[in-house]
């Protein structure tokens, strides 16, 4: 088993820690409101009282923080207490050129930080499951992966370069967003109309196109016939609107709407639909 500083206790970083104690870790920990540590003391782990006592000894550094201000001021906390060549593991969601900057500044100094954001709930931290995606040095990777694997059920190395799963991981949660805000505007579409929710999400139940084929289909779309012109496209999405109750209902659709508008603007009403989100 390792001694390991986790520091930051919010959802996610509590759920790390538990998960590490479970399964027998010496696991120190550290949050600027020390009160969030008192249920996991009860579970066995150990309250420093600063970033550097935390690690101090540590073989393994966690840090789960808001963004990246927290990230710079408690990296520069810690490193009075860091030992030679201890790995700083930074699952903190972060601007990517934060990131690609923060890495060659700290390596120059002899630390050994790599960003491994997550997509994971508190639920999933505490089990261990969900999709840890990690960037930096293919060695230390492979000399960090036997003990991130029993933190995630998946670890994803996506690139040498610093900052590659950062970019990964705000594209992943733009997505999340984007479609939670969307779901929003066609339950509003299907109620404008008598239709359940849970009709809606019956429909979607077999009837989910995934984003890479969407994806692909963007790609390709102006390059090949179109299957779906974008006039007819943006003719339903017409009908969406109205159905809803007008644009004021509504978050995204109008917007698409918009953009649809232009591209048919410019001459390309004949092609793909997809043809609108190019750029």
């Amino acid at each position: 088993m390792a001694t390991i500083a986790v520091l930051g206790l919010g959802l996610l970083g509590s759920g790390f820690v538990e998960n590490l104690v479970r399964k027998g870790n010496t696991v120190r920990v550290w949050n600027r409101s020390a009160s969030k540590a008192a249920p996991l003391v009860a579970l066995g782990a150990t309250l420093a009282d600063s970033p550097a006592d935390a690690v101090r000894g540590a073989e393994r550094v966690h840090l789960i923080l808001a963004e990246d201000p927290a990230v710079d001021a408690v990296i520069d906390a810690l490193l009075p207490g860091l030992g030679d060549g201890v790995p700083v593991v930074d699952h903190s969601t972060n601007l990517p050129e934060r990131v690609a900057a923060r890495s060659p500044r700290l390596r120059a100094m002899g630390v050994r930080y790599l960003h491994a954001p997550v997509f994971m709930s508190p639920a999933n931290a505490k089990e261990g499951s969900g999709i840890m995606l990690i960037a930096g040095p293919s060695a230390e990777v492979d000399a960090l992966r036997p003990g991130l694997l029993t933190m995630t059920g998946r670890l994803d190395h996506t690139s040498e370069r610093p900052d590659h799963a950062a970019v990964l991981k705000i594209v992943g949660n733009g997505l999340l967003i984007a479609l939670t805000g969307t779901m929003g505007d066609l339950f509003q579409v299907a109620a404008g109309a008598g239709v359940s929710t849970a009709d809606v999400l019956r429909l979607f139940a077999g009837f989910a196109p995934s984003p890479g084929y969407i994806g692909g289909r963007l790609l390709a779309a102006g390059d090949h016939p179109a299957s779906f012109e974008l006039t007819m496209a943006r003719k339903d999405v017409r009908l969406m609107i109205a159905s809803a109750g007008g644009p004021d209902a509504l978050q995204v659709l109008p917007a698409l709407a918009t953009a649809m508008d232009r591209a048919i603007e410019a001459g390309q009403g004949a092609m793909d639909f997809a043809v609108f989100a190019r750029r």
